[in-house]
């Protein structure tokens, strides 16, 4: 574990007083298979928050992000010809921890997922030439470089690209603030 979940583990057994080691231990024994059901489970019978009982049951079946290296999943993002949108990338991620504390940066293959209790954004370097920034902003008109996510990424509703002559702009950054406060 690394990065953001290591930083999540310590205020998990900060705010709990379990770590993942035992949180997983907990989710396993609990005989649940459903990735949902068992984390509905955790939330009504411990009380916790969407983030950390996500996170458990990543933790405890070895999915998603948790069972490799964060460091290592952003590297591979931004690897050869992606490499020139890593500035944008740690931009980007500057300016939306600037918005509070409970911001969660979950790498994927391919992308990194913006969350607060739910996900509210993604980066994704997509090719040597654009970058896509996916927003959760259900019932915004799309209007100018903000446009549908149609069928782009199921888990946002719009989408704005970033080509190699353009910037991520005071647009952009209001658009990342508006997909963030709907997300709390």
């Amino acid at each position: 574990m690394a990065g953001e979940f290591e930083k999540m583990d310590e205020s998990l057994r900060t705010k709990t007083g379990k770590g993942l080691d035992e949180w997983v231990a907990a989710a396993r024994g609990a005989g649940i298979a459903g990735h949902m059901a068992l984390v509905d489970h955790l939330k009504a019978e411990h009380g916790l928050g969407h983030g950390y009982a996500n996170m458990i049951v990543h933790a405890a079946n070895g999915s998603s992000s948790l069972s490799q290296d964060d460091d290592a999943l952003v590297a591979a993002a931004f690897d050869g010809a992606r490499a020139v949108w890593r500035p944008l990338y740690d931009q980007l991620v500057t300016l939306v921890r600037g918005f509070g504390d409970d911001v969660e940066l979950a790498p994927k293959k391919g992308y990194v997922s913006l969350r607060r209790k739910k996900q509210f954004a993604l980066l994704q370097p997509s090719t040597k030439d654009r970058f896509d920034i996916g927003l959760a902003l259900k019932g915004e008109a799309p209007a100018g470089r903000l446009e549908a996510a149609g069928s782009w990424n199921a888990m946002v509703s719009h989408r704005v690209r970033i080509g190699a002559d353009a910037e991520a702009d005071d647009d952009v950054a209001g658009w990342l603030r508006t997909a963030y406060d709907r997300a709390g």
